[in-house]
């Protein structure tokens, strides 16, 4: 059946853009619908709505064919709060539009959603994608940046130097090409900071992710709940060279070599557009 469904996917995507070049692309989601917080609390999530779909939309109006993959093969959760008319310039209209879409894709389906993991990536062959793009949420936030799977997914595309794009909280996957991910990880949760690496492959590089000024501001989410550590900290330890918005929330996106990073959901557009650019022959 999940065959089935995913030839059916592919038809129905080869035939929602055409254009004379088509670049096979792969987008990441996290298996999570949660995101686990300081003294034992939960926060339910998952992907962002319009960060999956914007660029998702970019790319399949140019023609290009999208794979998507989780680290186990689930089907992604929809973040439900992120399904707003105000990430659509207020329009309900271009809202339903991005539903249809989702509801095309399938891939939140629990029976048969074509994802596939990235063990079946790998096994496929990493030489045949040309892109990466890893959408927000909080759910990355989980499992993703401890992703050995993403890691080396990641590290192919890093060293053969191929577009990688990310926003929002997407960005933290970076830290899954780590050496010790998980030792660096955890210090990071546990004291509130990690000893950067010498060898990361990321070290030095411009980017942006959602900043400590935008989780601030956006802690009411979670209730009376807090996160281990934000995203902006991490990156920086890391040894990434940060870059911010001078007003929160507003769109701004970061190039650097084959990386593409976007800061916040406003920056979800330019990010898909960025990638698109990138797969013009």
């Amino acid at each position: 059946m999940k065959k089935l469904t995913t030839l059916a996917t592919s038809v129905v995507l080869a035939g929602i853009g055409v254009a004379a070049h088509a670049d096979n692309v792969l987008v990441v989601l996290s298996d999570s619908d949660h995101l686990d917080l300081n003294n034992g609390k939960v926060f339910s999530t998952g992907f962002y709505f319009n960060e999956l779909l914007q660029p998702v939309k970019l790319l399949l109006d140019a023609g290009h064919h999208v794979t998507f993959a989780t680290p186990q093969g689930k089907a992604p959760t929809l973040d439900r709060s992120s399904v707003d008319k105000m990430y659509f310039n207020n329009d309900p209209a271009q809202l339903q539009r991005y539903q249809t879409l989702l509801a095309q894709l399938n891939i939140t389906s629990a029976t048969d959603s074509p994802v596939i993991s990235l063990a079946r990536v790998e096994q496929i062959g990493l030489e045949k994608y040309d892109a990466l793009y890893i959408p927000g949420g909080h759910a990355p936030m989980q499992d993703l940046l401890t992703s050995a799977p993403l890691g080396r997914v990641l590290t192919h595309f890093h060293d053969k130097g191929k577009t990688t794009a990310l926003v929002c909280h997407g960005p933290i996957a970076l830290l899954s090409t780590l050496p010790d991910a998980q030792g660096f990880v955890g210090q990071l949760a546990t004291k509130g900071q990690a000893s950067a690496p010498s060898n990361w492959i990321y070290a030095g590089y411009k980017m942006t992710v959602i900043s400590n000024q935008e989780e601030e501001l956006a802690k009411g989410l979670l209730g009376d709940g807090s996160m281990k550590f934000y995203p902006q900290t991490a990156l920086q330890q890391a040894g990434g060279q940060y870059s911010s918005n001078t007003s929160p929330w507003t769109s701004h996106v970061v190039t650097d070599r084959e990386l593409i990073t976007g800061q916040n959901p406003a920056s979800a557009l330019a990010v898909g557009q960025a990638l698109v650019e990138r797969l013009k022959p």
